[in-house]
C-alpha cells in the first residue's frame, strides 16, 4: 500500500512536471502519468485529499494543454472542455472545504478562460480566493499567486477598477518572486504591467514588460509566453510614445506661460 509520503513525492513530481511542460516544454506526458500515479495511489490509500489533489493536477494538465493551443490560435473542443470541469468536479466532490481550493480555482479557470463566463467564474474564484488567504492555509505560493492574478483580470476587463486589479495583481507578482520559479515571474509581470498601462502608467507598464521579455527569454520559455510579453511590450511603448508631448522646433513661438517673464531671476538659494 502507497504511504503518505509516496503519494506526497508523486503529487510534488506532477507539480514540476506540469510546470516544465506548460513554461518550458508543452510536453505534458510525465506529468500526466505522476498524477495518475497519484491518484492511483491515493485511492488505494483511501486518502480523498490525495486523490482531490491528483484529481486537480489532472484538471491543470488539460488546461495548459488548452491554454498553449489558445495562445497558437487553436480552439478548444467542447469534449476536451467537459472532461477537464469534471476533473475538478471529481476533486471538489472529495475535497474537504479547507482543501478545496485548487478544485474551486481550477472551475473558475474553466468557465473564465473557456467559456468566456465571468459570472459563472467569480463564485468559485472568490470561494478560492477566502480560502488561500485564510490564516492557516497550506495553499502554495503558486495557488494563491494564481488566484489573486485571475481576481486581478476580473477588475482589469470586467468590473473595471484598475486600481484594485493592480492591488491583485502586484500581490500576485510578489508571491511568484517569494515563490524563486524564473518560469513563473515573466506571466506576472506581464499581467500587472497590463493593469498599469490601464490605470495609465504607462512607463512603468514598459519597465515591467521589459523585465518580462528578458526574463522570458532567460528562462528559456516556450516561444508562446515570449512572444505574449514581446507583444505586450511593444503596445505598451507604443502607448508611451502616444502619449508623449511632440517636440518643439525652435521656429514654433512658445505658448503663454512657457518662458520666464524677463525680470524672473534665479533662485539664490
Amino acid at each position: 500500500m502507497a504511504t503518505d509520503q509516496s503519494i506526497g513525492d508523486l503529487l510534488a513530481g506532477g507539480e514540476e512536471a506540469l510546470a516544465e511542460a506548460g513554461f518550458r516544454t508543452g510536453e505534458f506526458a510525465a506529468a500526466r502519468d505522476l498524477f495518475q500515479q497519484a491518484r492511483d495511489a491515493a485511492a488505494e490509500a483511501g486518502d480523498a485529499v490525495g486523490q482531490a489533489r491528483a484529481l486537480a493536477g489532472l484538471g491543470m494538465v488539460a488546461h495548459y494543454e488548452a491554454i498553449l493551443g489558445l495562445m497558437e490560435g487553436s480552439s478548444v473542443n467542447t469534449t476536451d472542455i467537459d472532461a477537464e470541469e469534471k476533473l475538478f468536479r471529481q476533486a471538489l466532490g472529495l475535497s474537504p472545504q479547507a482543501a478545496a481550493a485548487p478544485a474551486l480555482f481550477g472551475l473558475g479557470l474553466v468557465f473564465q478562460v473557456l467559456h468566456s463566463d465571468w459570472m459563472t467564474a467569480m463564485p468559485y474564484f472568490w470561494q478560492a480566493l477566502e480560502l488561500v488567504g485564510a490564516p492557516d492555509t497550506d495553499a502554495g505560493e503558486y495557488l494563491r499567486s494564481e488566484v489573486h492574478r485571475h481576481v486581478g483580470f476580473y477588475f482589469l476587463t470586467e468590473d473595471v477598477q484598475p486600481e484594485v486589479a493592480i492591488t491583485h495583481l502586484e500581490i500576485s507578482l510578489d508571491l511568484r518572486e517569494k515563490l524563486g520559479d524564473p518560469r513563473r515571474i515573466p506571466s506576472g509581470l506581464v499581467a500587472l504591467a497590463e493593469a498599469e498601462l490601464s490605470a495609465g502608467n504607462r512607463d512603468r507598464a514598459v519597465d515591467l514588460l521589459t523585465r518580462a521579455v528578458g526574463q522570458a527569454r532567460g528562462a528559456g520559455l516556450l516561444t508562446q509566453w515570449v512572444k505574449r510579453a514581446e507583444q505586450a511590450l511593444h503596445a505598451a511603448q507604443a502607448a508611451a510614445a502616444d502619449a508623449a508631448p511632440a517636440p518643439q522646433s525652435a521656429d514654433t513661438p512658445a505658448a503663454p506661460g512657457d518662458a520666464e517673464p524677463p525680470d524672473a531671476q534665479p533662485d539664490k538659494e
